[in-house]
């Protein structure tokens, strides 16, 4: 049914139809679209006079649910009500569409779309206490308000506390309303977050997609869920990414990296990778990029280097450049292959560079994604595990450029999106078993579901460029993107003294433990690896490192859990205790998953940390044990040896029984579930993922164990249940568990294995007075189990 129109000022209601479940209203200046993805996902597209068709979306994969909708005049205003979900009001005078969830108002537009000729896009209303996250990366306040953010890829050398423009932007506001606001459009431009008006967000580009999508959710995580149901999410990395990296800017020589191997190992200090920076494809920083391939006088038998480090559990990571220099050995190829992006004639663009005369390849060109990917390809061949992608914002990228699909400037922001999509998508094809790790520093919205582990950049090597990584794994966490993580120790040499260097580095590689990839990185003339140190940096960072691995099942299963759900790793406090707006831009301390809380130590000479501990539970100190009450702020000790690290009250912690050297050494046989017992949590509960860590698809395939682990506290002791599902292609048939119980205040009087009540004598056990702890072993074969714990004091003989 049509209806009779309105009119107004600048816009003008004219009518309104229902057009299968989409809502179809046209205005004086053209036609407004909302487009339902599901009850809690609509997009709103508005069709200029004379554009009948938007470009395609770069952000959006979900294809539309069948969504009951019903459309109701008011005679002011029309509803749009999504069943049980979001509700639009849209106002006939003055026209404007408010967004409601749950019976709450989540988003107005103010202005709505505005055409300004070089900007064009819309406008909404900030209401008073909202605060807003995301715009991608930036050394920001975790709410962006106050600040006008470029919408321009763009690497800024050295940051430190402050940097409003990054590597890696996106035209998307996540809301302490719970509500995130896609701007669905690529091409550079702006996010006003009320810099201009503190009442108005703006998203302002010089054209493309006038599109929008709002995602509303009951609390964060299903926000989450939701936006990575329209978005994508990042598939299951490989078990060996959350080991130890040995990186630096960079390794010489084949000889070098084999010896720096060599020294990992005679000091056993875990580690599963080796990254190669640009000097495997030539001897100097210039002059050789876009060659990829191996430089013989240096890397005489490259195939033989990475048999050898495979030998030892080391994986090989190269990196990569889009940028093929006039001097390089691929330069005559590409040229007449037709693969470098083009001037306005169509001739190869050739401009200059601060590696050389370049010109770039055309990722958004089929051949030249062919091309690439061929050479990606036959690496793999010869063993290379790994791929680094590196100034793919692109670094320069002059307007004038033309690629295949459009200009520079609309095809900036998604350059490296495109990039990691071409190398996704090459494995898919070539390689269809392995999970793909792609390194890369520069994305868009939806990158995660290529593969992309984004890092924060050339960050300078201070204090100051330690301060904002937590906030920017936060920020990317909330906007999908869960492995956001930065060069641990910092990047870029600084004027310090060794000592205060080698504070900011034991603090930084502490911190790394707790954040989604350990892959210290450093320009050479001061070490990254910590085999390098002497004395108390080498001692601390080791045992650090030695907790990492520890963690492997922890961390491997809070990877299975953003697979499955969208939730990042790294979770601001906020999510933990969702309406205490004290918490809205906290971002030094974290959670790591759901069981820790984390306070990076970010200022010299700090030993002392003043944090909150969210409600609802009692927190105790990793390292110490020592309780403490949630819901309050607490300064705690912080030596140099101590990252202030909280475990909640409850938690079972999966770890890894045995020291590691690398992640190839476990294979799930023997874990230590650590349980923090605490008597104000009656039952908590844990599901353990395992697979064998390397095959692509394991989750969709079902080839996986659970394992399901329930800890009951009552007055008589506790029980603590096993049980295990699912199957995999070496699966253990068996697995010595661990219970490391937390807080026992005495030794028990008994323990009953499975119907079996036994003295304490006769089990596998041990009890830590000092710290109260008890440990029980058991050899179990997989069936439903359960340990029962009696209380009561008795002497052990």
């Amino acid at each position: 049914m049509i209806f009779s129109s309105w009119s107004m000022g600048q816009r003008s209601f004219k009518s309104y139809q229902l057009n299968g479940q989409n809502l179809e209203i046209t205005t004086s200046d053209g036609k407004v679209v909302l487009r339902p993805f599901d009850r809690q996902i609509i997009e709103t597209q508005f069709y200029p006079n004379g554009v009948d068709v938007l470009p395609l979306s770069e952000a959006v994969i979900m294809a539309p649910n069948k969504v009951e909708v019903s459309a109701k005049d008011n005679g002011t205003s029309i509803s749009f009500q999504l069943e049980d979900g979001i509700k639009a009001e849209i106002k006939k005078k003055p026209f404007h569409i408010s967004y409601f969830y749950n019976q709450e108002k989540i988003l107005s537009e103010s202005k709505g779309y505005f055409d300004a000729d070089t900007l064009k896009g819309f406008k909404f209303e900030i209401q008073e206490d909202e605060a807003l996250y995301g715009g991608g990366e930036r050394a920001l306040d975790l709410d962006r308000r106050g600040h006008r953010l470029p919408l321009y890829n763009r690497a800024h050398y050295a940051n430190e506390e402050f940097a409003i423009q990054m590597n890696y932007g996106m035209p998307l506001i996540i809301s302490s309303k719970k509500y995130a606001l896609l701007y669905d459009n690529a091409p550079i431009g702006f996010i006003d977050v009320g810099e201009r008006k503190s009442n108005e967000l703006s998203f302002e580009t010089i054209g493309g997609r006038s599109s929008y999508v709002v995602v509303a959710g009951s609390d964060f995580k299903d926000l989450l869920y939701q936006f990575t149901t329209l978005t994508g999410r990042q598939p299951l990395p490989p078990r060996w990414m959350f080991g130890n990296f040995s990186s630096r800017f960079g390794y010489h020589t084949e000889e070098e990296v084999l010896s720096t191997i060599a020294e990992f190992r005679k000091q056993q200090v875990p580690v599963d990778a080796i990254i190669l920076d640009l000097y495997w494809f030539g001897p100097d920083v210039k002059g050789s990029m876009g060659t990829l391939d191996w430089y013989k006088p240096n890397f005489p038998h490259p195939t033989q280097m990475i048999d050898s480090l495979k030998n030892e559990g080391v994986k090989t990571v190269l990196i990569t450049e889009p940028f093929i220099t006039t001097t390089s050995g691929k330069w005559d190829e590409a040229v007449e292959k037709g693969v470098l992006a083009k001037d306005k004639f169509g001739k190869t663009y050739v401009y200059d560079f601060f590696f050389g005369e370049t010109g770039l390849v055309d990722v958004f060109d089929p051949k030249a994604e062919d091309w690439f990917w061929n050479i990606y390809k036959g690496l793999v061949d010869q063993g290379v595990t790994g791929w680094w992608g590196d100034l793919g914002e692109p670094e320069v990228h002059p307007t004038e450029i033309m690629h295949k699909t459009g200009t520079a400037d609309e095809l900036h922001n998604v350059y490296g999106h495109q990039w990691a999509k071409v190398i996704y998508d090459g494995y898919k094809k070539d390689f269809p078993t392995e999970r793909p790790f792609i390194l890369m520093r520069s994305g868009y919205v939806g990158s995660q579901r290529y593969g992309m582990v984004p890092w924060s950049g050339d960050v300078n090597r201070t204090f100051g460029g330690l301060t904002p990584q937590s906030q920017i794994s936060m920020t990317m966490g909330l906007s999908g993107v869960p492995y956001m993580h930065s060069d641990l120790g910092g990047f870029v040499n600084s004027d310090f003294t060794q000592e205060e260097v080698t504070e900011l580095y034991i603090r930084w590689l502490e911190y790394g433990v707790f954040q989604p990839v350990y892959r210290p990185h450093a320009q050479e003339a001061i070490p990254s690896e910590v085999i390098f140190y002497k004395g108390e940096a080498h001692d601390i960072v080791k045992k650090y490192i030695e907790y990492r691995y520890k963690m492997l099942p922890y961390n491997y299963t809070l990877a299975y859990e953003n697979a499955k759900t969208g939730i990042p790793l790294l979770r601001p406090l906020f999510m933990e205790e969702t309406d205490n707006p004290e918490l809205k831009n906290i971002s030094d301390t974290y959670m790591w998953g759901d069981a820790y809380v984390v306070a990076p130590i970010t200022k010299k000479g700090q030993r002392n940390r003043k944090l909150y501990l969210p409600k609802g539970n009692n927190w105790y100190h990793l390292w110490t044990g020592k309780p403490f009450k949630g819901g309050e702020w607490v300064t705690v000790d912080a030596p140099l040896d101590q990252l202030p690290v909280f475990v909640k009250g409850g938690s079972i912690i999966p770890l890894a029984s045995k020291n590691l050297q690398t992640t190839e050494d476990y294979h799930g046989e023997e874990i230590t579930l650590q349980i923090w017992r605490d008597n104000s949590v009656a039952t908590t509960s844990r599901t353990i993922y395992d697979d064998d860590g390397i095959t692509s698809g394991n989750i969709e395939n079902k080839n996986f164990q659970l394992i399901d682990v329930l800890s009951e506290v009552s007055k008589k002791g506790m029980t603590v249940s096993l049980a295990l599902s699912g199957n995999y292609s070496g699966a253990p048939k068996t697995r010595e568990i661990t219970l490391e119980i937390h807080n026992v205040d005495h030794y028990p009087k008994s323990v009953g294995i499975g119907k079996k009540k036994q003295p304490t004598e006769n089990c596998d056990m041990g009890y830590d007075k000092k710290n109260k702890v008890l440990y029980v072993t058991i050899h179990w074969d997989g069936t439903d189990q359960k340990v029962y714990i009696i209380d009561g004091k008795v002497k052990k003989k």
